[in-house]
This record gives C-alpha cells, structure tokens and sequence, in this order.
C-alpha cells in the first residue's frame, strides 16, 4: 500500500471500509443501499447525491474484488500519468456520467414498454404498487468508473501488451478495450434481466472518451498540466540522481570538478528534455530504442 499513488490508495481503502460497514449493518436490519444506492429518478426514494454515493458500495465481496483489481491494476498507471487530482476528477465524473447513462436506460425502459401508463405491477402472483416496485431499480458499483480507467488505460497506451485472464495470449490495450465494449453491447442487448447495469459501464467509457478526446484536443485547459508531467518528471529526477551517482562511482570516489560536473549535467538534462517533448508531441511509441533505454535507466532506480 505504501507505493500506491494517493488517490488510488484512498479509493480502495474507501470502498473496502463502505462495504466492511454495509454487511455489518445489514446483518442489524440496515441497507445502505436504500439510502446510498442510485435509485430511479422517478421513484420516490431517488436523491441526487446517489449519483456519486452509488459507485462505493457493492452487491458481495465478488463485486469489490473484481472492481477493486481493475483501479488497483490500470488506476495506478493512469493517476501517475495525469497526477491524483486529473485523477480523481475523472474517476468521479465519469462514475456519475454512468450513473446518469443508467437513469436515461432506465427511463427509455419505463416508458417506451408501456409502464408508464400503470399504477401497479404484478410480481409472483403480487400486486405491488408502481412507486414501490420503480423503487427497486437500484444501481449499485463504481464498475462505471472503472471500466473508464480501462479505457483512459488503452487510450494511453494502445500498443502495451497486457495478460487478461482467461485470454491465453498477450493483447494490445486498444483491442482489450474493443473487445470489452463489444462484450458490453452483446450483454445489454441478450443478457436483460441479469442484474448487471451494462449500459453504466458504456456509460462511464463514454464519459470517459469524450473527456479524454477533449483534453487531447485542449491540453491547457484541464487542471493546466500536460498529460503525463508527474510521471516523468520523477523519472526525469530519478535519472539525473542516477547519472550523478554513476559518475562518481567511474571517477572511483573522487569528486570530479566543477565544471565538468555541471556540464554533465546540464547535458543529461537537455536530453532528458528533449525526450520528454517528445513525448507531449508524438507520444511515448515515435521515441526510439536507445530514447527508451534512457528513460528506463530514469526510471529504474530511485
């Protein structure tokens, strides 16, 4: 826990305290989820702060876990690239972008089958009345969020080949996001009923493209810091710290003078510059393999 970025630490520890906290209290007679869970906005226990409560409590422990692996494996990439608050802005914008996605399904839902013209629903054999039975449209999970950190994940590193179980080969980021939005769109249309809101989970990836695509397009104009700054430039520190400790060691101990220890200096610098605006230019995949190499040498050694 201790190398993990701040934002994604205190995400886990949140959502593993909220659903600690839920199971005990259910266990003395209360839900959460009635009160934080998103309910349908027509029904009467809907609230407007469900849209950011509702993506930290979770159905089971399988539901945490799978959600927690996925901001534990792509959101310590993603929040040192962008930094913890570009971070946290779009882990929650685009959580509550799902939210609002699955409130639009579930209105065409309501309305477009007719239900809108009832006053009550049978269910089992029982007569329940409409408000009571919209009530239990409730959405639960932050797979939203999380499945728009995969795709911030792709975007970013569209060639970077990544082991997915049960997939037995590597695969490319771009074509693990493809294949996650086509499995969504397969699920929604054959899987209704499931009780999985696949529609929240486009949802969030489509929250989640539209914010990336406009900080790609304005990169001064969110949180003014270009994509990727906090990673590199520890890397950038790291590796004059280990440049300098290199020099030291072929120089046997000895402190070499002082004009040409600046100058190796300022020369390192300039190339680690350069590489750096390279970067922000044309991305990490137009550098060259001795251009890696340097940056894997920064970021080797701390």
């Amino acid at each position: 826990m201790r190398t993990l970025p701040p934002i994604t630490k205190n995400l886990l520890l949140i959502n593993v305290v909220v659903y600690l906290a839920t199971s005990i209290l259910q266990m003395r007679g209360i839900d959460l989820t009635n009160f934080g869970g998103l309910h349908f906005f027509l029904a009467s226990d809907f609230q407007i702060y469900q849209l950011l409560t509702y993506m930290f409590l979770h159905a089971n422990f399988w539901h945490l876990f799978s959600n927690m692996f996925g901001l534990w494996m792509f959101g310590v990439v993603i929040e040192n690239v962008w930094g913890p608050k570009k971070f946290l802005f779009y882990y929650i914008s685009t959580g509550m972008g799902a939210g609002i996605v699955q409130e639009i399904v579930q209105f065409a839902n309501y309305y477009f089958t007719g239900m809108a013209a009832y006053h009550t629903v049978s269910m089992s054999g029982t007569v329940i009345p409409m408000d009571a039975y919209l009530n239990m449209w409730t959405t639960i999970g932050a797979s939203g969020a999380i499945y728009a950190i995969l795709l911030a994940f792709g975007m970013s590193f569209p060639n970077e080949r990544i082991f997915i179980f049960p997939i037995p080969i590597p695969i490319k980021a771009k074509w693990f996001v493809v294949l996650y939005v086509v499995l969504e769109l397969f699920l929604a249309h054959s899987s209704a009923g499931d009780g999985v809101a696949h529609y929240a989970h486009l949802g969030g990836m489509l929250f989640g493209y539209l914010m990336i695509r406009y900080w790609n397009r304005h990169p001064d104009s969110s949180f003014r810091r270009p994509q990727g700054d906090s990673l590199f430039e520890r890397m950038r520190r790291r590796y004059e710290e280990s440049k300098r400790a290199q020099m030291h060691a072929e120089n046997t101990g000895s402190e070499p003078d002082d004009w040409t220890y600046n100058q190796r200096k300022r020369e390192n610098q300039e190339e680690i510059d350069r590489i750096l605006d390279k970067i922000r230019i044309s991305g990490y995949d137009s550098l060259t393999k001795e251009e890696k190499k340097k940056l894997f040498e920064a970021s080797r050694d701390r």
